[in-house]
């Protein structure tokens, strides 16, 4: 990981009061559910394989 990326996390994290790890895994569930929230209706059921 970029070492300046790095940094910002560990920064905003601290200020969350969040270990980084705890950081990176707040933003990885916001992206996740902001994807879902924004995804066509039929791509949605991305479990099956075709």
């Amino acid at each position: 990981m970029d070492p300046k990326l790095w940094e910002e996390l560990e920064a905003w994290a601290e200020d969350e009061m969040r270990s980084v790890n705890g950081q990176i895994e707040y933003l990885l569930k916001r992206a996740v559910n902001e994807r879902k929230r924004s995804a066509p209706r039929d791509s949605k059921d991305r479990s099956t394989t075709g």
